[in-house]
Protein backbone atom coordinates (compact mmCIF):
# COMPACT_ATOMS: atom_id res chain seq x y z
CA UNK A 1 0.00 0.00 0.00
CA UNK A 2 2.81 2.15 0.76
CA UNK A 3 4.66 1.63 -2.30
CA UNK A 4 1.09 2.49 -4.14
CA UNK A 5 1.08 5.69 -2.57
CA UNK A 6 4.75 6.60 -3.40
CA UNK A 7 4.08 5.97 -7.21
CA UNK A 8 0.97 7.85 -7.46
CA UNK A 9 3.11 10.71 -5.88
CA UNK A 10 5.89 10.25 -8.25
CA UNK A 11 3.66 10.37 -11.17
CA UNK A 12 1.99 13.49 -10.28
CA UNK A 13 5.47 15.13 -9.69
CA UNK A 14 6.46 13.55 -12.58
CA UNK A 15 3.79 15.02 -14.70
CA UNK A 16 4.29 18.67 -13.26
CA UNK A 17 0.76 18.52 -11.29
CA UNK A 18 0.09 21.40 -9.37
CA UNK A 19 -2.42 22.71 -7.74
CA UNK A 20 -5.48 24.19 -8.84
CA UNK A 21 -5.37 28.22 -8.17
CA UNK A 22 -4.61 29.22 -4.61
CA UNK A 23 -7.76 26.72 -2.99
CA UNK A 24 -6.36 26.14 0.56
CA UNK A 25 -6.39 22.83 3.07
CA UNK A 26 -6.43 23.07 6.31
CA UNK A 27 -7.53 26.16 8.59
CA UNK A 28 -6.03 27.59 11.45
CA UNK A 29 -7.84 28.13 14.50
CA UNK A 30 -10.27 31.85 14.03
CA UNK A 31 -7.62 34.47 15.43
CA UNK A 32 -10.26 37.78 16.57
CA UNK A 33 -11.99 39.13 13.48
CA UNK A 34 -9.37 37.87 10.79
CA UNK A 35 -9.16 35.70 8.77
CA UNK A 36 -8.38 32.35 9.20
CA UNK A 37 -4.96 31.50 7.94
CA UNK A 38 -4.60 28.05 6.62
CA UNK A 39 -1.63 25.78 7.10
CA UNK A 40 -1.27 25.33 3.50
CA UNK A 41 -1.72 27.72 0.58
CA UNK A 42 -0.07 25.73 -2.43
CA UNK A 43 1.52 22.23 -3.05
CA UNK A 44 4.73 23.77 -2.01
CA UNK A 45 3.67 24.95 1.37
CA UNK A 46 1.83 21.26 1.94
CA UNK A 47 5.73 19.87 1.32
CA UNK A 48 7.75 22.37 2.73
CA UNK A 49 6.17 23.66 5.16
CA UNK A 50 8.41 25.93 7.24
CA UNK A 51 11.57 25.58 4.71
CA UNK A 52 9.20 28.39 2.61
CA UNK A 53 6.50 29.80 5.44
CA UNK A 54 7.75 32.72 7.10
CA UNK A 55 6.17 35.73 9.38
CA UNK A 56 5.87 37.61 6.37
CA UNK A 57 4.32 35.51 4.21
CA UNK A 58 1.76 34.45 6.75
CA UNK A 59 0.78 38.37 6.79
CA UNK A 60 1.06 37.88 2.57
CA UNK A 61 -1.63 35.54 3.12
CA UNK A 62 -3.68 37.59 5.10
CA UNK A 63 -3.64 40.78 3.03
CA UNK A 64 -4.83 38.16 -0.17
CA UNK A 65 -7.26 36.84 1.87
CA UNK A 66 -9.16 40.65 2.85
CA UNK A 67 -8.14 41.95 -0.26
CA UNK A 68 -10.54 39.09 -1.72
CA UNK A 69 -7.72 37.93 -4.08
CA UNK A 70 -7.95 34.29 -2.88
CA UNK A 71 -10.79 32.36 -1.15
CA UNK A 72 -10.35 29.59 1.47
CA UNK A 73 -11.93 26.15 -0.16
CA UNK A 74 -15.27 24.44 0.58
CA UNK A 75 -15.21 22.72 4.30
CA UNK A 76 -16.41 20.07 2.66
CA UNK A 77 -13.00 19.36 0.37
CA UNK A 78 -10.75 18.08 2.55
CA UNK A 79 -8.10 16.94 0.44
CA UNK A 80 -6.09 19.66 -1.96
CA UNK A 81 -6.77 19.41 -5.32
CA UNK A 82 -4.65 18.61 -8.14
CA UNK A 83 -5.08 19.91 -12.04
CA UNK A 84 -5.55 17.62 -14.21
CA UNK A 85 -3.23 17.40 -16.97
CA UNK A 86 -3.71 15.61 -20.45
CA UNK A 87 -1.59 12.77 -19.99
CA UNK A 88 -3.06 12.09 -16.66
CA UNK A 89 -3.55 8.29 -16.27
CA UNK A 90 -5.26 8.51 -12.48
CA UNK A 91 -7.98 10.20 -11.51
CA UNK A 92 -7.93 13.29 -9.08
CA UNK A 93 -9.60 11.66 -6.61
CA UNK A 94 -6.47 9.50 -6.50
CA UNK A 95 -3.89 11.49 -7.09
CA UNK A 96 -5.46 13.34 -3.74
CA UNK A 97 -5.20 10.31 -2.06
CA UNK A 98 -1.81 10.11 -2.67
CA UNK A 99 -1.17 13.49 -1.81
CA UNK A 100 -2.92 13.97 1.12
CA UNK A 101 -1.53 10.24 2.73
CA UNK A 102 2.07 11.69 1.54
CA UNK A 103 1.76 14.22 4.28
CA UNK A 104 1.05 12.29 6.89
CA UNK A 105 3.74 9.87 6.55
CA UNK A 106 6.40 12.19 5.54
CA UNK A 107 9.28 13.06 7.70
CA UNK A 108 9.40 15.84 9.76
CA UNK A 109 12.29 18.39 9.35
CA UNK A 110 14.13 20.31 12.32
CA UNK A 111 15.30 22.79 11.19
CA UNK A 112 17.35 25.28 13.25
CA UNK A 113 17.24 28.81 14.23
CA UNK A 114 17.32 31.30 11.61
CA UNK A 115 20.21 33.16 12.90
CA UNK A 116 21.89 30.31 13.61
CA UNK A 117 25.35 29.21 11.31
CA UNK A 118 27.12 26.88 13.39
CA UNK A 119 26.78 24.26 10.17
CA UNK A 120 27.68 26.29 7.82
CA UNK A 121 30.57 28.43 9.02
CA UNK A 122 33.09 27.20 5.77
CA UNK A 123 32.32 29.01 2.97
CA UNK A 124 33.54 26.30 0.47
CA UNK A 125 31.36 23.43 -0.91
CA UNK A 126 32.21 20.37 -2.95
CA UNK A 127 30.45 22.56 -6.17
CA UNK A 128 30.88 26.40 -5.61
CA UNK A 129 32.95 28.79 -2.77
CA UNK A 130 36.47 30.21 -3.32
CA UNK A 131 38.45 28.05 -4.78
CA UNK A 132 41.54 26.17 -3.19
CA UNK A 133 43.09 23.35 -3.55
CA UNK A 134 41.24 20.71 -1.57
CA UNK A 135 39.24 23.24 0.80
CA UNK A 136 42.40 23.88 2.59
CA UNK A 137 42.90 27.06 4.80
CA UNK A 138 43.77 30.29 2.71
CA UNK A 139 45.10 33.66 4.12
CA UNK A 140 47.47 36.42 2.37
CA UNK A 141 50.68 34.86 3.04
CA UNK A 142 52.44 37.77 1.35
CA UNK A 143 51.15 40.50 3.88
CA UNK A 144 54.29 41.54 5.63
CA UNK A 145 52.31 41.86 8.53
CA UNK A 146 51.17 38.13 8.66
CA UNK A 147 54.12 36.87 8.86
CA UNK A 148 53.90 36.72 12.50
CA UNK A 149 54.07 33.66 15.22
CA UNK A 150 49.86 33.61 15.28
CA UNK A 151 48.91 29.94 14.86
CA UNK A 152 46.39 31.60 12.33
CA UNK A 153 49.54 32.36 10.04
CA UNK A 154 52.11 29.79 10.82
CA UNK A 155 52.88 27.65 7.58
CA UNK A 156 54.28 23.93 7.28
CA UNK A 157 53.09 23.30 3.65
CA UNK A 158 51.74 25.53 1.31
CA UNK A 159 50.21 25.33 -1.86
CA UNK A 160 50.80 28.39 -4.31
CA UNK A 161 49.90 29.54 -8.23
CA UNK A 162 51.88 30.73 -10.77
CA UNK A 163 49.90 31.84 -13.67
CA UNK A 164 52.90 31.73 -16.21
CA UNK A 165 53.01 30.85 -19.31
CA UNK A 166 55.23 33.62 -21.48
CA UNK A 167 58.32 31.26 -21.49
CA UNK A 168 56.63 28.20 -23.84
CA UNK A 169 57.97 27.29 -27.25
CA UNK A 170 54.86 25.64 -28.30
CA UNK A 171 51.08 26.06 -27.21
CA UNK A 172 50.44 28.04 -24.14
CA UNK A 173 47.66 28.43 -21.75
CA UNK A 174 49.31 26.76 -18.54
CA UNK A 175 48.60 30.11 -16.87
CA UNK A 176 45.08 28.94 -16.75
CA UNK A 177 46.66 25.60 -14.82
CA UNK A 178 46.10 26.44 -11.23
CA UNK A 179 43.06 26.86 -11.27
CA UNK A 180 42.35 23.97 -13.27
CA UNK A 181 44.19 21.56 -10.74
CA UNK A 182 42.18 23.43 -7.73
CA UNK A 183 38.79 22.55 -9.78
CA UNK A 184 40.38 18.92 -10.14
CA UNK A 185 40.88 18.55 -6.28
CA UNK A 186 37.07 19.68 -4.82
CA UNK A 187 36.14 16.29 -4.30
CA UNK A 188 39.41 15.78 -2.62
CA UNK A 189 39.43 16.90 1.46
CA UNK A 190 36.32 18.63 2.88
CA UNK A 191 35.07 21.85 3.85
CA UNK A 192 35.72 21.77 7.36
CA UNK A 193 36.64 23.62 10.58
CA UNK A 194 39.93 23.83 11.84
CA UNK A 195 40.52 21.73 15.42
CA UNK A 196 43.19 21.06 17.49
CA UNK A 197 41.85 17.82 18.72
CA UNK A 198 43.80 14.95 17.46
CA UNK A 199 42.42 11.44 16.68
CA UNK A 200 44.49 8.69 18.20
CA UNK A 201 44.76 5.37 15.73
CA UNK A 202 44.03 7.26 12.60
CA UNK A 203 46.47 7.14 9.37
CA UNK A 204 47.89 10.49 8.50
CA UNK A 205 45.82 12.24 6.08
CA UNK A 206 47.10 15.71 4.37
CA UNK A 207 43.55 16.70 4.53
CA UNK A 208 42.30 15.83 7.98
CA UNK A 209 44.43 17.99 10.33
CA UNK A 210 43.38 15.65 13.29
CA UNK A 211 45.42 13.17 12.33
CA UNK A 212 48.50 15.43 12.50
CA UNK A 213 50.72 18.98 13.50
CA UNK A 214 50.76 20.19 10.21
CA UNK A 215 49.51 23.48 9.35
CA UNK A 216 48.48 23.28 5.40
CA UNK A 217 47.48 26.46 3.85
CA UNK A 218 46.19 27.23 0.23
CA UNK A 219 47.68 30.77 -0.75
CA UNK A 220 46.14 31.58 -3.60
CA UNK A 221 48.65 32.76 -6.76
CA UNK A 222 51.46 35.20 -7.13
CA UNK A 223 49.98 38.22 -9.42
CA UNK A 224 52.34 37.82 -11.96
CA UNK A 225 52.48 40.46 -14.56
CA UNK A 226 52.07 39.14 -18.46
CA UNK A 227 53.95 41.64 -20.18
CA UNK A 228 57.50 41.31 -19.20
CA UNK A 229 58.99 37.50 -18.01
CA UNK A 230 61.32 39.59 -15.83
CA UNK A 231 59.34 41.39 -13.89
CA UNK A 232 56.89 38.06 -13.29
CA UNK A 233 59.71 35.62 -12.55
CA UNK A 234 60.55 38.08 -10.10
CA UNK A 235 57.28 38.59 -8.44
CA UNK A 236 57.47 34.71 -8.71
CA UNK A 237 60.35 34.36 -6.86
CA UNK A 238 59.35 37.32 -4.15
CA UNK A 239 56.19 35.36 -3.53
CA UNK A 240 57.60 32.01 -2.87
CA UNK A 241 60.18 33.60 -0.49
CA UNK A 242 57.17 35.16 1.67
CA UNK A 243 55.67 32.06 1.83
CA UNK A 244 59.07 30.75 2.99
CA UNK A 245 59.37 33.71 5.91
CA UNK A 246 56.72 32.23 7.61
CA UNK A 247 57.05 30.32 10.79
CA UNK A 248 55.77 26.41 10.40
CA UNK A 249 54.44 24.41 13.59
CA UNK A 250 56.53 21.25 12.32
CA UNK A 251 58.67 22.63 9.56
CA UNK A 252 61.32 24.95 10.44
CA UNK A 253 61.54 26.40 6.61
CA UNK A 254 57.59 26.17 4.92
CA UNK A 255 57.83 23.79 2.19
CA UNK A 256 55.95 25.00 -0.95
CA UNK A 257 54.26 22.88 -4.06
CA UNK A 258 53.70 25.45 -6.41
CA UNK A 259 50.75 25.12 -9.09
CA UNK A 260 52.00 26.09 -13.24
CA UNK A 261 51.85 27.84 -15.36
CA UNK A 262 54.83 26.88 -17.59
CA UNK A 263 58.24 24.88 -16.53
CA UNK A 264 60.40 28.40 -16.06
CA UNK A 265 58.83 28.90 -12.91
CA UNK A 266 60.84 25.81 -11.42
CA UNK A 267 63.95 27.94 -11.64
CA UNK A 268 62.47 30.98 -8.96
CA UNK A 269 61.24 28.10 -6.92
CA UNK A 270 64.77 26.31 -6.90
CA UNK A 271 66.17 29.45 -5.75
CA UNK A 272 64.17 30.45 -2.90
CA UNK A 273 64.09 27.09 -1.46
CA UNK A 274 67.95 26.96 -1.92
CA UNK A 275 68.53 29.93 -0.51
CA UNK A 276 66.50 29.16 2.63
CA UNK A 277 68.53 26.18 3.10
CA UNK A 278 71.40 27.85 2.50
CA UNK A 279 72.81 25.44 -0.09
CA UNK A 280 71.61 23.63 -3.53
CA UNK A 281 69.08 20.71 -3.32
CA UNK A 282 68.90 17.51 -5.39
CA UNK A 283 66.19 17.53 -8.21
CA UNK A 284 64.00 14.98 -9.64
CA UNK A 285 62.66 16.03 -12.69
CA UNK A 286 59.44 13.94 -14.23
CA UNK A 287 59.35 15.17 -17.86
CA UNK A 288 59.71 14.04 -21.66
CA UNK A 289 62.15 17.01 -22.23
CA UNK A 290 65.27 17.62 -20.66
CA UNK A 291 64.88 20.80 -20.15
CA UNK A 292 68.83 21.87 -19.68
CA UNK A 293 68.98 22.96 -23.07
CA UNK A 294 72.06 25.57 -23.80
CA UNK A 295 69.90 29.03 -24.33
CA UNK A 296 72.46 29.54 -27.32
CA UNK A 297 70.20 26.24 -28.76
CA UNK A 298 67.09 26.84 -27.58
CA UNK A 299 66.14 31.02 -27.21
CA UNK A 300 69.33 32.44 -26.97
CA UNK A 301 70.21 32.18 -30.49
CA UNK A 302 67.04 34.21 -31.54
CA UNK A 303 67.08 36.63 -28.79
CA UNK A 304 68.83 37.30 -25.14
CA UNK A 305 65.63 38.41 -24.07
CA UNK A 306 64.15 34.32 -24.72
CA UNK A 307 67.32 32.91 -23.31
CA UNK A 308 65.59 31.92 -20.06
CA UNK A 309 62.48 29.64 -20.98
CA UNK A 310 61.15 26.63 -20.26
CA UNK A 311 63.58 24.67 -22.17
CA UNK A 312 66.71 26.15 -20.62
CA UNK A 313 65.39 26.93 -17.24
CA UNK A 314 67.59 23.53 -15.41
CA UNK A 315 70.85 25.01 -17.45
CA UNK A 316 70.74 28.54 -15.49
CA UNK A 317 69.78 26.54 -12.03
CA UNK A 318 72.70 24.64 -12.80
CA UNK A 319 74.96 27.64 -13.68
CA UNK A 320 73.61 29.50 -10.63
CA UNK A 321 74.05 26.98 -7.83
CA UNK A 322 70.74 26.19 -7.12
CA UNK A 323 70.98 22.47 -7.94
CA UNK A 324 73.89 19.67 -6.90
CA UNK A 325 76.35 19.62 -9.87
CA UNK A 326 75.81 15.43 -9.83
CA UNK A 327 73.52 13.15 -8.96
CA UNK A 328 70.17 15.01 -10.19
CA UNK A 329 67.93 13.11 -12.32
CA UNK A 330 65.33 13.48 -15.05
CA UNK A 331 62.77 10.72 -15.55
CA UNK A 332 60.14 9.82 -18.08
CA UNK A 333 62.55 11.48 -21.01
CA UNK A 334 61.36 10.22 -24.57
CA UNK A 335 61.90 13.66 -26.48
CA UNK A 336 64.23 14.44 -29.51
CA UNK A 337 67.58 15.94 -28.91
CA UNK A 338 67.86 19.45 -31.09
CA UNK A 339 71.63 18.69 -31.06
CA UNK A 340 72.13 15.02 -30.62
CA UNK A 341 75.50 15.24 -29.63
CA UNK A 342 75.97 18.15 -28.17
CA UNK A 343 72.63 18.46 -25.47
CA UNK A 344 73.33 15.33 -24.34
CA UNK A 345 76.96 16.20 -22.72
CA UNK A 346 75.76 19.69 -22.01
CA UNK A 347 73.30 17.92 -19.89
CA UNK A 348 75.61 15.59 -18.22
CA UNK A 349 77.50 18.81 -17.72
CA UNK A 350 74.88 20.12 -15.67
CA UNK A 351 74.47 16.80 -13.07
CA UNK A 352 71.87 14.78 -14.56
CA UNK A 353 71.68 11.42 -15.31
CA UNK A 354 68.35 10.16 -17.32
CA UNK A 355 65.90 7.13 -16.68
CA UNK A 356 64.11 7.27 -20.16
CA UNK A 357 60.31 6.83 -20.30
CA UNK A 358 61.30 3.34 -21.68
CA UNK A 359 63.22 2.27 -18.84
CA UNK A 360 60.44 1.30 -17.04
CA UNK A 361 59.71 -1.22 -19.45
CA UNK A 362 62.79 -2.68 -18.50
CA UNK A 363 63.76 -2.04 -14.63
CA UNK A 364 59.54 -1.49 -13.31
CA UNK A 365 58.30 0.83 -11.49
CA UNK A 366 60.11 -0.56 -8.49
CA UNK A 367 63.20 -0.74 -10.18
CA UNK A 368 63.27 3.25 -10.73
CA UNK A 369 62.17 3.82 -7.57
CA UNK A 370 65.15 1.96 -5.93
CA UNK A 371 67.37 3.76 -7.91
CA UNK A 372 66.44 7.50 -7.49
CA UNK A 373 66.16 6.62 -3.59
CA UNK A 374 69.80 4.99 -3.48
CA UNK A 375 70.73 8.22 -5.54
CA UNK A 376 69.29 10.37 -3.60
CA UNK A 377 69.20 8.95 0.05
CA UNK A 378 68.52 11.58 3.06
CA UNK A 379 69.48 14.88 1.03
CA UNK A 380 67.04 17.44 0.32
CA UNK A 381 65.41 16.98 -3.03
CA UNK A 382 63.16 19.38 -5.08
CA UNK A 383 60.68 17.02 -7.51
CA UNK A 384 59.08 19.19 -10.48
CA UNK A 385 56.37 16.96 -12.70
CA UNK A 386 55.66 18.15 -16.06
CA UNK A 387 52.52 16.57 -16.86
CA UNK A 388 53.68 15.79 -20.34
CA UNK A 389 55.47 12.59 -18.44
CA UNK A 390 52.67 11.24 -19.34
CA UNK A 391 51.19 9.96 -22.15
CA UNK A 392 48.89 12.32 -24.25
CA UNK A 393 46.30 9.46 -23.71
CA UNK A 394 46.15 10.37 -20.14
CA UNK A 395 47.38 13.77 -20.40
CA UNK A 396 46.37 15.80 -23.48
CA UNK A 397 46.18 19.10 -22.07
CA UNK A 398 49.85 20.54 -22.59
CA UNK A 399 52.02 22.18 -24.39
CA UNK A 400 53.94 20.14 -25.87
CA UNK A 401 53.24 16.49 -26.27
CA UNK A 402 55.07 13.39 -26.64
CA UNK A 403 54.02 9.87 -27.40
CA UNK A 404 54.91 6.85 -25.57
CA UNK A 405 54.52 8.33 -21.76
CA UNK A 406 53.95 7.32 -18.67
CA UNK A 407 50.53 6.06 -17.47
CA UNK A 408 48.77 7.48 -14.74
CA UNK A 409 49.12 4.77 -12.48
CA UNK A 410 52.63 3.82 -13.16
CA UNK A 411 53.51 7.95 -12.14
CA UNK A 412 51.83 8.30 -9.08
CA UNK A 413 53.34 4.50 -7.92
CA UNK A 414 56.79 6.01 -8.19
CA UNK A 415 56.14 8.96 -6.65
CA UNK A 416 54.48 7.01 -3.76
CA UNK A 417 57.54 4.70 -3.50
CA UNK A 418 59.70 7.75 -2.75
CA UNK A 419 58.09 7.99 0.64
CA UNK A 420 60.68 8.64 3.13
CA UNK A 421 62.84 10.75 0.94
CA UNK A 422 63.89 14.46 2.53
CA UNK A 423 61.14 16.74 0.62
CA UNK A 424 61.42 20.26 0.68
CA UNK A 425 59.79 21.58 -2.14
CA UNK A 426 57.72 20.69 -5.76
CA UNK A 427 55.91 21.60 -8.32
CA UNK A 428 53.28 20.28 -11.24
CA UNK A 429 53.72 22.44 -14.40
CA UNK A 430 52.63 22.48 -18.17
CA UNK A 431 48.69 21.74 -17.75
CA UNK A 432 47.08 23.82 -20.08
CA UNK A 433 43.21 23.75 -20.04
CA UNK A 434 42.51 24.76 -23.07
CA UNK A 435 43.85 21.64 -24.61
CA UNK A 436 42.18 19.26 -22.34
CA UNK A 437 39.15 17.24 -23.04
CA UNK A 438 36.12 18.45 -21.95
CA UNK A 439 36.25 15.29 -19.21
CA UNK A 440 39.41 17.27 -17.49
CA UNK A 441 41.72 14.66 -17.26
CA UNK A 442 44.85 16.25 -17.73
CA UNK A 443 44.12 18.87 -14.70
CA UNK A 444 42.95 15.62 -12.64
CA UNK A 445 45.80 13.75 -13.25
CA UNK A 446 47.48 17.02 -12.23
CA UNK A 447 45.50 17.02 -8.88
CA UNK A 448 46.20 13.74 -7.96
CA UNK A 449 50.38 14.93 -8.54
CA UNK A 450 50.01 17.44 -6.39
CA UNK A 451 48.24 14.96 -3.82
CA UNK A 452 51.56 12.43 -4.06
CA UNK A 453 54.07 15.58 -3.23
CA UNK A 454 51.29 16.55 0.06
CA UNK A 455 51.58 12.83 0.96
CA UNK A 456 55.32 12.62 1.13
CA UNK A 457 55.81 16.13 3.02
CA UNK A 458 53.40 15.14 5.64
CA UNK A 459 55.14 12.19 7.64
Amino acid sequence: MIKMKLVLLSIAATFGLGVQGLSWVEQAPQMLDTPSIPEYLSFMDSVYGEVVQSPQSEEHKRNMLEGGKVQLKNEEEDSIHLKSHPLQTLSDKQLNYAHTHYLKMQSKVKLPSNDDTSDILMDQGIFGGILTYAHLQHFNCFDPELMDDADEHKIDIAIVGAPFDTGVSFRPGARFGPEAIRRSARRIGDAHIRSTKKRKNYPVNPYDETTHNYTIVDCGDVSLSPFDNRIALNQLYRGERAIHRHQGNVNKIPKIITLGGDHTITLMALRSVSEQLGKPVHIIHFDSHIDTWDPKVLGGGITNYMSLNHGTFLHYAHEQGYIHQGGNFHVGIRAPYIDEVYDGNHDLECGFNIISAKDIDKIGVSGIIRKLKDAIKTNPVYISVDIDVLDPATAPGTGTMEIGGFTGRELLSILDGLKGIELVGGDVVEVSPPYDTNSEITSLAATSVVDSLLRLMVV
